[in-house]
């Protein structure tokens, strides 16, 4: 049997810090030469980072692709495109100055997908696990593989047992 998940829960607050910490790194040192001409949010994930990114980046252009992967919010699946890219930003040079935003990548089997569909777009996440880590081109945060992100639209306020297992503390 194997060992529960390790909790990681973000807070809007938290999340919304690590999104503008994504945001300098994408307009840091070395990327002056790079203008963005639009976001892609890989959804559902991505839809919030990449509103926070488009808006520190001054993108107005955003589209999405729809991929599930995570199914019954347990175990990643399968995955299902539930929608492509607009084929107008692939055109010929295959999504180059295209940013790809998703909330994390963790086999980076996602990322993979889209980047078929993109070859020279650019990925960037939040955070990233080990298997995902190679998928990204640009992440935040890095968190063990056996982690599980509660992000904050997947929450609400309520009791939270010790990491002890000790009901007081």
């Amino acid at each position: 049997m194997s060992a529960p998940p390790k909790a990681f829960p973000v807070s809007w607050d938290q999340f919304h810090r690590d999104c503008k910490a994504l945001a300098w790194r994408l307009a840091g040192p070395g990327k002056d030469e790079m203008q963005w001409k639009a976001v892609v949010a890989i959804t559902r994930g991505g839809l919030v980072p990449a509103a926070i990114i488009a808006r520190e980046l001054g993108i107005r252009t955003i589209e999405t692709v729809c991929i599930a992967s995570y199914h019954e919010y347990k175990d990643q699946g399968q995955l299902d495109v539930i929608k492509g890219i607009d084929q107008s930003m692939v055109n010929d040079d295959g999504g180059r100055n295209v940013l790809v935003i998703d909330d994390l990548t963790d086999t980076g089997a996602t990322a993979k997908k889209v980047r078929e569909m993109l070859p020279n777009a650019h990925i960037a996440t939040v955070y990233a696990k080990p298997q995902g880590v190679p998928t990204a081109d640009t992440f935040v945060t890095e968190v063990s593989q056996d982690t599980w992100i509660y992000f904050p639209w997947d929450m609400e306020m309520s009791y939270v047992e010790p990491i002890s297992g000790l009901k007081d503390g």
